[in-house]
């Protein structure tokens, strides 16, 4: 390999191919070597994994560097979610953390997320020293390791259970009264995932009447991609219907994305319960301070944050800058439309136990289905629909995107272009309130499209003229 790189979250790649015993050592030593020049290695770091294809293993070979270039390490005791992983490098004032994860991704990649010692994603400044790092070790430079015996042996390495602790502190978020007293009955599906006896034992303990779906380790997740999806969630839906549940609930691989199932068995969009869930939070807790969401997140967002007099800060792609308004707490709340959310005091990570504990409350609480909650927001404040594609980049839309990006239309969908922000790609806002963003993916040969209207139809035309513009 030339190079590894890390993406808006973490390094991914394909187990056995570049995803290898010696690539993961070349990557935890430029993170070893990056927290000594910090010089706070000495606080330790937790280590953690998922439930994909040799996670001990290779959580193993991460400690065995951190080991060598002596820094502590807290090995989770089973396959752990990123958000707790997050919780305990900020509670136990640690150093930083790592999690073996792929996340949503399908199961033949593995992947490794950072978690600096503010508890949130690694920013683009904090990766990029770690790169430099790298690149001298992927060209023959020394890697430093030991054994895993040796790190037991000297002491570098102790087993903990991270779950007590993080479904303690979910309960100063949560108001487990309101869900005790809703008398709700919830399914919940994990996807084989992390978060098993984490998101269905806080609210079996908090007194909802639970139902679970998939709840052991599976290394190919059933044969899908580990995201929650309208695709995915057939089973979650079905058995919603069946049982006459009031919420469904799902988590990705591990555990920091957030999929929600109406009581009819409908799928219910990021995008549509991020602001449905904003909207019930500022009301009753009281909010009076900012709110953030991503460029490719709806609008909804700001209308319902004006609708309560607050203000919203726009951030690119990617969880780590809503994180790092958290952890700044400069904002209440962060969400973005690819299943994010975190709020105030919590970990700056983004946090799908979190979300579906607050779904839960509002569901419990309202006597409500969220449906009934988004229609009861769109007669207050007006209806906006969505909606994402991905295409795949030949050579000709290649340079069909890059000359919208550079040069972007004055005209787009019938009417005139009112502002472009290019934050994050190419976003053209238009004076109705529609909106068409274009973002090549950093990882893959696919362009993504978002579009926004206040009705079906311009939303449509939106994004027929979106497709129209990059297929020249």
């Amino acid at each position: 390999m030339d190079s590894i790189k890390f993406g808006t979250s973490g390094w991914r790649a394909v187990i056995a191919e570049d995803f290898t015993v010696g690539n993961i050592r070349i990557v935890c030593q430029g993170i070893a070597q990056y927290l000594r020049q910090k010089k706070i290695g000495q606080q330790g770091i937790v280590i953690g994994y998922d439930t994909r294809f040799l996670g001990e293993r290779f959580a193993k070979v991460a400690i065995e560097v951190m080991a060598a270039h002596g820094i502590p390490c807290l090995l989770c005791d089973r396959d752990t979610p990123t958000p707790a992983i997050s919780y305990h490098v900020l509670s136990r004032n640690l150093a930083g953390g790592i999690n073996i994860s792929a996340s949503h991704h399908s199961p033949e990649w593995n992947g490794l997320k950072f978690t600096p010692d503010w508890g949130g994603p690694a920013l683009p400044e904090t990766t990029k020293a770690i790169e430099l790092r790298i690149l001298p070790l992927l060209h023959g430079e020394h890697i430093k390791w030991c054994t895993w015996e040796r790190a037991q042996s000297d002491g570098m390495v102790r087993y903990f259970d991270p779950q007590p602790d993080y479904l303690k502190a979910l309960e100063h978020h949560v108001d487990c009264d309101r869900i005790r007293n809703g008398r709700i009955r919830v399914v919940f599906d994990p996807l084989f995932g992390t978060t098993r006896n984490y998101l269905d034992e806080f609210l079996r303990r908090a007194g909802a009447k639970m139902a679970v779906l998939h709840h052991w380790r599976d290394p190919y997740f059933g044969g899908f991609r580990p995201e929650p999806t309208h695709e995915t969630l057939q089973e979650l839906k079905d058995t919603v219907c069946r049982e006459g549940a009031h919420l469904g609930l799902a988590t990705d691989g591990d555990g920091d994305r957030f999929g929600v199932v109406d009581a009819d068995g409908t799928f219910i969009q990021a995008n549509d319960l991020l602001a449905v869930l904003l909207d019930y939070l500022i009301k009753s807790r009281q909010w009076t301070g900012a709110v953030a969401r991503s460029v490719a997140t709806t609008h909804l967002i700001d209308a319902v944050a004006a609708h309560h007099g607050l203000s919203v800060h726009e951030t690119p792609v990617g969880f780590k800058y809503i994180g790092e308004l958290l952890a700044k707490g400069e904002v209440e709340f962060g969400g973005e439309e690819s299943a994010g959310l975190s709020i105030k005091g919590h970990v700056p990570e983004k946090d799908g136990i979190l979300a579906g504990a607050l779904v839960a409350e509002m569901v419990a609480f309202t006597g409500k289905t969220i449906k009934e909650l988004l229609a009861d927001l769109f007669e207050r404040i007006g209806t906006f629909y969505n909606r994402r594609m991905d295409l795949i980049i030949s050579e000709s839309m290649q340079a069909q995107v890059k000359q919208v990006v550079e040069h972007p239309p004055g005209t787009f969908a019938g009417s005139e272009v009112v502002q472009v922000n290019k934050m994050d790609g190419c976003k053209l806002v238009l004076p109705d309130g529609g909106w068409f963003l274009i973002r090549p993916s950093g990882t893959e040969p696919i362009v993504r499209c978002y579009g926004e209207a206040k009705t079906p139809d311009r939303l449509e035309a939106i994004m027929q003229a979106g497709r129209g513009l990059l297929q020249k």
